[in-house]
């Protein structure tokens, strides 16, 4: 089954100094994570709804009603992103202490291709390297 939708999921803390730009144009560009989809595949983006992730529910409660009313795409078309400010350290802060309890919420809520990383900063992944940012993988 190919990917119909890709979800980027962007934290709500750094999305109101951050536009969210970096990681949407990684995917039209389909740099990184996002070269294996194709021109055909859609974008959307949203915030976890803020700490502690929970308000991210509502929101894929709503996506998956449009996708049932307005599309013939299922849960298992779409991979849920959670964009790099959520699942890295980097020069927001380090990864996101709720990652797992958004996964699980995701999981509940019927979408069971989730990635951790959407644009990855090439200052950021150079100080992962060096040691001065934490790195998760």
């Amino acid at each position: 089954m190919s990917t119909k939708y890709v979800v980027i999921i962007q934290c709500d803390i750094a999305h109101r100094r951050c536009s969210g730009f970096a990681c949407t144009n990684a995917f039209y560009n389909k740099d990184e994570v996002f070269k294996s989809y194709d021109g055909d595949t859609k974008n959307i983006s949203f915030t976890c709804g803020g700490c502690c992730g929970k308000g991210i529910a509502a929101k894929l409660e709503h996506l998956s009603k449009k996708l049932k009313t307005k599309s013939n795409i299922n849960n298992e078309e779409v991979i849920v992103h959670l964009s790099s400010c959520m699942t890295t350290d980097n020069h927001h802060y380090d990864r996101c202490p709720h990652v797992d309890y958004i996964k699980s919420i995701i999981l509940k809520k019927g979408y069971k291709n989730i990635i951790e990383g959407s644009y990855i900063s090439k200052g950021s992944e150079k100080k992962r390297n060096e040691g001065i940012y934490n790195s998760y993988t």
